[in-house]
Order: C-alpha cells, then structure tokens, then sequence
C-alpha cells in the first residue's frame, strides 16, 4: 500500500481537528466534576437543624425566673437552671448587704419558678430568704413557698400542724420543689379541702 506525505494545508487542518477533539474531552470532564461536585455539596449542605432547635427548647424549659427582693446588692428578676438553691438567687442578685439578717437565710433551700426569694434585714418582721415571709408597712401577710419554708413557717399555716409540716419537708427533700399548691394531695393527711383553704396563703 502506497502512502503519500501530507500537504502543509492538509497537516494544518489535521492539527486543528486534533486540538479541537483535545479541547472538548477537556470541557466534557470538567463539566463531569463539576456536576459531580455540586450533588455531593448539595448533600452536604443538609443540616440537623431539627436537634439543635429541640435542644434549644428543652434548655428554656429547665430554667426557672425567681424575684430575689429584700437586703441584697441587685433585687431584681433572674432565670437560674432548674436545681438552683436560695445561694444561687442571692449570688446572681449581687450577694447579701450588711444589713441582710444572715442566721435568717437558708442558703440551701431550693427554688422554685416564680418564686420570690425574700432576704430579711436586721431588725425587719420579714421571713426568712428563700421564702415568702410577712411584708411590712402594711400589715398584711404573704403567703408561704411551700418549697423553700422550713418546718415552723409552715406550722403556721391553717390546718397544718407540726406534723404534717414535717411530711411536707420530708415530700420535698425527696421528690424536689413543689410545682404547685394541688401537689400537696400527695402529703397523708392533706387533702381537696385543705388544699382550698390554703390557696392564697400558700405557694409552690
């Protein structure tokens, strides 16, 4: 078989053809990566959005808002992790002054959501802090946190006598602050009638 060399314009558009077919399997794989890129960042890009907002709403859940009042630098609103004791109020709240009444606070006793956590001054007729003790000026009494009161404080309350106070403190000692007034049905001894006579002389 006889071969016969290329003309100069036959090897030009040889070449031409050659650089052409280079430069579209060129384009043809780059279009493969990016098509393949694109799918695997679309994957990527989906996030748990739905765990971290579920995580965001149960933290606000096991938060509490106490009104820390009375001999304390700051009195104020402050929101505490559920758990939180009557020392924790009063931290947040700037601490004790000089005059607050110190053989008066339970610093231990824990607290409940929207609780006033009262500190007593020297000499003054209030409750002791982590409770609801009895204002002053006029005369009338407040009603007693049925979470943070100690024994005695809620002696005084209508139809619970030495005893039963000591249930109450024993019930949250083991089961923690007390949610609401009702929750007292639990108590031996305490029942629907005694819970209604002390609704408003009495808070969780």
């Amino acid at each position: 078989m006889l071969s016969y060399p290329l003309t100069v314009p036959q090897r030009r558009i040889a070449a031409a053809l050659l650089v052409c077919l280079v430069a579209g399997a060129l384009v043809l794989r780059q279009h493969g990566v990016r098509g393949g890129g694109t799918a695997g960042g679309a994957a990527l890009r989906v996030a748990p959005v739905a765990p971290v907002a579920a995580a965001h709403v149960s933290s606000a859940r096991r938060a509490v808002v106490v009104d820390v009042v009375g001999a304390v630098a700051r009195p104020g609103l402050y929101r505490l992790p559920q758990g939180s004791r009557v020392a924790d109020a009063v931290a947040r709240a700037g601490g004790l002054t000089r005059r607050a009444e110190r053989v008066a606070v339970n610093l231990a006793a824990p607290v409940a959501d929207g609780q006033q956590v009262l500190v007593a001054a020297r000499g003054s007729p209030a409750g002791a802090a982590g409770t609801v003790g009895s204002g002053g000026g006029s005369g009338m009494s407040s009603p007693v946190s049925l979470s943070t009161a100690t024994a005695e404080q809620l002696d005084t309350l209508p139809g619970v006598g030495p005893v039963t106070a000591q249930k109450i403190v024993a019930y949250r000692q083991q089961h923690g602050p007390f949610t609401s007034v009702e929750a007292l049905d639990a108590i031996p001894g305490i029942g629907p009638a005694r819970i209604a006579d002390l609704k408003g002389l009495a808070v969780p």
